[in-house]
C-alpha cells in the first residue's frame, strides 16, 4: 500500500472514494484471439450496461444475495455467471467469448472479421513491445508491413505506397496529434507521440480509408489507448533511457488513469556514427489518459502530453573512405562550431462521450496542440579530399597522402516557430438494425509564427563558390566583377493563421448476395479553408472527397474475402506546403488530389493445424496538382506551388501467422512505381520511389530453454532517388541512393509472466520481469540517407561521399510490471 502511495504522489493525482451499498463486477470482455469485443450487453434484473470499444466494463449490483449476470452479443454465445458479494466489494471477472457457429453466419460479423472488411491491419500491443528497433515503438513494427518504408533508423516518419512523410494520419482515441515542423534529421526526433506502453489497439490502413478519417493522401494510423481495470505498474529500462507508466481504477470504477513518463538518450546510437562529436540528444515527454464515468451514458476524457526535446551536437572530425579497392579515396572534415535545437510541445483534449441508447453515440472533442521550436547552428568544415595509403603493413595504412581537392563549408541559421493549433469536433454513431451511419463537422484554427534564416558558403581551394545557376563566370579569360553572395540564402518571417471548416457522413450496411455475405460503406468528406496572414490575401478553397468500398466473402469452403475501394483523396495545404524554397507564404497552393483504386484478397488457411493468412492489394493512385518537394534525410522542401502530376502503383503482399506455436510472425512484400511529371517535361521518379521492399517479423523461443524468447526483425528496400545534389536538377540527375538492409535481434529471458508467478521470494512482487540484450544492425551494413558533394580542384569532378547511418550498436534493457 505504501508503494502505491508513493507513486500516486509522484504523478499528482487523487482517487475516488466512494461509499455505496452496492458491490461492482468490472473486467474487460476478450474474444477467442484474445482482442477486445464492444458492445456486449452485461445485464443483472434491471440494470446492466455494455461494453466499450476496448471491451471494458462496469455493473453495479446488489449485495449479500445470489445474482445473475448475463454477457450477450449476437456473434458470441451467451455467458451466465451467478455472484454474491459484500457491500462495496469489486470483482474483476474477464469473460472469453466464443463464437457460436449457428449465430454468426446469420448476425453480424466479430471485431476482427469487421477490421479485414476495411482493409485495416490490425497490431497487436504486445508485439510492439517486444520487436528491437533503434527507434522501437509503432512505427518500427509499421516498416515490416507493406507499402511501408523508411531508410532512416533514426527516424520515427515513414513512407507509404509513395507518400511523403506528410501525407499520414496519426488518431489517439479520435485525437489528431501532429510532428514538429523543422526536424531536419532523424537524430533530432527523439519520441514519437505514441507511448507504447499506453496502447490498447493499433490499426493502420495503407490507403482506400473510409471517409471517417480526414483528408491525407497516404494512411491511417488509429491508436487507442488503455482503459484500466486495476492497478498497475509497467517500467522499461535500457542504455537508450527509460519508461514508467502507471495505470489504476477507482473503488467505484468510475475514475480511471493512466500515465506515462518516458526519457530517452540517443548517445549511443549518435555516437556509433563515423562523425566524432561531442553530442547530447535527450528527449523527455509525459502523458495522462483520464476518464471519468459521470453515469453510465456519459463519460469524460482527457489526453494530455507535454514533451521537450534537446540536440546539442559538436562535430570533431570526420573520416569516410570510399572509392575502390583499386583506387581508394577518402574525405577527412574537421569540424568547428556547435548546433543547438530545442522543440517543447503540448498538448491537451477533451472528449465527452454521451451514449444516449444502444444504437446512438454522440461525441464532443476539444484539443490545442502548441509547439515552439529553436534551430540554432553555426557548423564551419574544412575538408581535404586524397588517395588512402592502401600498402598494408605501412604505419600510414588508412591516412590520406595526397590532397586533390581542400575547401570549407559555413552553415549558419537561427530559425524559430511557434504555432497554436486548436480543434472542436462534433462526431456522431448511429445504427439502425443492419445500417450504420457516421457522421462528424470539425473546426480548426491554425496560427503560426516563423522565423527562417538559413546561409551556406561554401569555398574550395581558395576560391568562394557561387550559387547556380547565377551569371556567367568566364575567368581567367573574362574578369569577373559580380559580388561575393552565400551559396545558398533563405531569409523570411512569416506571420500565417489558416482556418477549417470540416465535416464527413457515411453509410455501412451488411447484407447477402445470394449465399455470400457482402459489406457496403459510402461516404464523403467536405473541406473548405482558408490563408491569412500578414502581407497574405488568400482566397477560400473548398474540395469534395467521395469515397467508398464494398466487400464481399463468398460461400466457399475456403475462407476467402475480397476488397474494392475507391475515392477521391485531397490534401488540402498544411503550412509547411505553403512555404516555398525562399520560406515565403504561397497563400493560393491548391490540395493535392489523388484517385486511389484498391484491390484486395484476405485468404485464411491453416497450416501445421495453425492459423495463417495472406493478405493481398493492388493498388492504383493518379495524383493532380502535385506539390512538388525535395527530400534531405527527414526535411521536406515544397516548391509551393501545383504544377506537376504523378502517379503510383503497385502490389502488397503479407503472410502473417503462428509460424511458431503461440506467437505471430509476418513476412511482406511491396513493388512499387512512383514517378511525377513536373512542368510537362516528361515523368521522373519522385523522391519516394521505393521500388522493392521485403521484410519479416520472426518471433521464436530457444527450445530447450522455453523463458528465452528470440525476435528478429528484417528490412530490405531498394534505394531512394536521393544521391544528387540539393539545388540540382532532378531531370539532370536520377542517381540512387544504395539499398537499404538492416536487421535487428533481440533475445530476452522471462523470468515472470502470466503463466509463471510466484507466492514468495524477491520475484513475488513482479506480475512480469525479463531481461533482454538487443543488438541493432546485426550484420553492420552500411546505409547511408544522404551524399555530401565536394569538388575534386584537378579533375573539375563531384564525389558523391555517403553520410552513413548507425552502425551495428548493442543495447541490454529490462522490463517489469507490478
Amino acid at each position: 500500500m505504501k508503494t502505491k502511495l508513493l507513486i500516486f504522489s509522484l504523478f499528482f493525482w487523487n482517487l475516488y472514494n466512494g461509499v455505496a451499498q452496492t458491490a461492482t463486477i468490472k473486467g474487460i470482455i476478450l474474444d477467442e484471439n484474445n482482442l477486445p469485443v464492444e458492445q456486449v450487453s452485461i445485464k443483472s434484473g434491471t440494470q446492466g450496461t455494455i461494453s466499450n470499444t476496448n471491451g471494458f466494463y462496469s455493473l453495479t449490483i446488489n449485495i449479500n444475495e445470489d445474482v445473475l449476470v448475463e454477457f450477450t452479443h449476437l456473434a458470441f454465445k451467451k455467458i451466465s455467471s451467478t455472484f454474491n458479494l459484500k457491500n462495496g466489494e469489486i470483482f474483476e471477472f474477464n469473460p472469453v467469448m466464443s463464437t457460436s457457429l449457428e449465430q454468426i453466419a446469420a448476425v453480424v460479423v466479430t471485431s476482427n472479421r469487421r477490421k479485414d472488411i476495411e482493409g485495416i491491419i490490425t497490431i497487436k500491443p504486445e508485439t510492439i513491445r517486444k520487436i528491437p528497433g533503434a527507434n522501437a515503438g509503432v512505427e518500427n513494427l509499421l516498416m515490416t508491413l507493406p507499402g511501408v518504408s523508411n531508410n532512416n533508423e533514426l527516424s520515427t516518419q515513414y513512407s507509404v505506397r509513395g507518400g511523403n512523410y506528410d501525407e499520414n494520419l496519426v488518431y489517439v482515441n479520435d485525437i489528431e496529434v501532429y510532428r514538429p515542423f523543422l526536424i531536419r534529421s532523424g537524430q533530432q526526433e527523439g519520441l514519437s507521440f505514441v507511448n507504447s506502453n499506453l496502447v490498447q489497439n493499433v490499426d493502420f490502413s495503407a490507403g482506400g480509408f473510409q471517409a471517417k478519417y480526414g483528408d491525407k493522401l497516404s494512411s491511417v494510423l488509429d491508436i487507442t489507448y488503455k482503459t484500466p481495470y486495476q492497478f498497475e505498474v509497467n517500467a522499461d529500462l535500457s542504455l537508450l533511457g527509460g519508461s514508467l507508466s502507471v495505470e489504476n481504477i477507482s473503488k467505484d470504477s468510475k475514475f480511471t488513469s493512466i500515465i506515462g513518463l518516458r526519457y530517452r538518450d540517443n548517445s549511443l546510437l549518435v555516437d556509433a556514427k563515423e562523425t566524432e562529436t561531442n553530442v547530447k540528444p535527450t528527449f523527455a515527454d509525459a502523458q495522462a489518459f483520464l476518464t471519468y464515468k459521470f453515469t453510465d451514458k456519459f463519460h469524460l476524457s482527457f489526453l494530455g502530453n507535454a514533451s521537450i526535446n534537446k540536440y546539442n551536437f559538436e562535430p570533431q572530425s570526420r573520416q569516410t573512405n570510399f572509392g575502390t579497392l583499386a583506387d581508394p579515396i577518402a574525405l577527412l572534415v574537421f569540424y568547428e562550431g556547435q548546433e543547438k535545437d530545442e522543440y517543447q510541445t503540448y498538448f491537451g483534449a477533451f472528449k465527452g462521450s454521451y451514449f444516449a441508447n444502444d444504437d446512438l453515440t454522440l461525441k464532443l472533442i476539444a484539443s490545442t496542440y502548441h509547439t515552439t521550436e529553436e534551430e540554432y547552428f553555426d557548423i564551419l568544415a574544412q575538408y581535404r579530399l586524397g588517395e588512402v595509403n592502401s600498402n598494408i603493413g605501412d604505419e600510414n595504412l588508412g591516412e590520406v597522402e595526397f590532397s586533390e581537392g581542400v575547401g570549407s563549408q559555413l552553415n549558419h541559421g537561427r530559425n524559430d516557430l511557434d504555432a497554436l493549433i486548436t480543434n472542436i469536433e462534433h462526431k456522431g454513431d448511429l445504427r439502425i438494425e443492419d445500417n450504420h451511419i457516421e457522421w462528424s463537422i470539425k473546426y480548426t484554427h491554425e496560427d503560426i509564427r516563423d522565423r527562417l534564416v538559413e546561409w551556406e558558403t561554401i569555398d574550395s581551394a581558395g576560391f568562394s563558390i557561387r550559387p547556380p545557376k547565377t551569371v556567367a563566370n568566364e575567368q581567367p579569360y573574362t574578369p569577373f566583377s559580380g559580388p561575393l553572395e552565400p551559396y545558398q540564402n533563405i531569409r523570411a518571417t512569416n506571420s500565417t493563421q489558416i482556418n477549417r471548416l470540416q465535416a464527413y457522413a457515411q453509410w455501412s450496411k451488411r447484407s447477402t448476395i445470394g449465399n455470400s455475405d457482402v459489406w457496403y460503406n459510402a461516404g464523403g468528406r467536405i473541406h473548405s479553408w482558408s490563408v491569412s496572414g500578414d502581407g497574405i490575401s488568400g482566397s477560400n478553397q473548398i474540395v469534395f472527397s467521395p469515397r467508398a468500398q464494398f466487400t464481399i466473402k463468398p460461400n466457399w469452403e475456403k475462407d476467402m474475402l475480397f476488397r474494392v475501394a475507391t475515392g477521391l483523396y485531397y490534401q488540402p495545404p498544411f503550412y509547411r506546403e505553403l512555404r516555398d524554397a525562399s520560406g515565403t507564404i504561397q497563400p493560393d497552393v491548391k490540395a493535392q488530389k489523388s484517385l486511389h483504386v484498391v484491390l484486395g484478397n484476405d485468404y485464411s488457411f491453416k497450416m501445421w493445424e495453425r492459423p495463417f493468412k495472406l493478405t493481398t492489394e493492388l493498388y492504383y493512385k493518379g495524383i493532380t496538382d502535385v506539390n512538388p518537394y525535395t527530400l534531405e534525410n527527414v526535411r521536406i522542401r515544397y516548391a509551393a506551388n501545383n504544377n506537376a502530376e504523378a502517379y503510383a502503383y503497385g502490389l502488397d503482399m503479407r503472410l502473417n501467422g503462428e509460424f511458431v506455436p503461440g506467437t505471430e510472425s509476418w513476412f511482406s512484400f511491396g513493388y512499387l512505381k512512383n514517378e511525377e511529371n513536373i512542368d510537362n517535361r516528361g515523368y521522373i521518379a519522385r523522391p519516394t520511389d521505393q521500388r522493392l521492399k521485403f521484410a519479416a517479423l520472426f518471433q521464436d523461443y530457444v527450445p530447450n530453454v522455453p523463458n528465452m524468447k528470440v525476435y528478429l526483425n528484417l528490412v530490405y528496400n531498394t534505394g531512394l532517388p536521393g544521391g544528387s545534389p540539393s539545388y540540382a536538377d532532378p531531370y539532370d540527375y536520377q542517381n540512387r541512393l544504395p539499398d537499404y538492409k538492416r536487421a535487428d535481434l533481440g533475445l530476452q529471458f522471462v523470468v515472470v509472466d502470466d503463466k509463471k508467478q510466484f507466492d514468495r521470494g524477491w520475484r513475488k512482487p513482479f506480475k512480469a520481469l525479463s531481461f533482454g540484450f538487443e543488438i541493432y544492425n546485426m550484420f553492420d551494413a552500411q546505409n547511408s540517407i544522404t551524399n555530401t558533394w565536394v569538388r575534386d580542384v584537378y579533375s573539375k569532378r563531384q564525389y558523391a561521399i555517403p553520410n552513413y547511418l548507425t552502425p551495428r550498436v548493442f543495447n541490454v534493457k529490462t522490463s517489469m510490471r507490478f
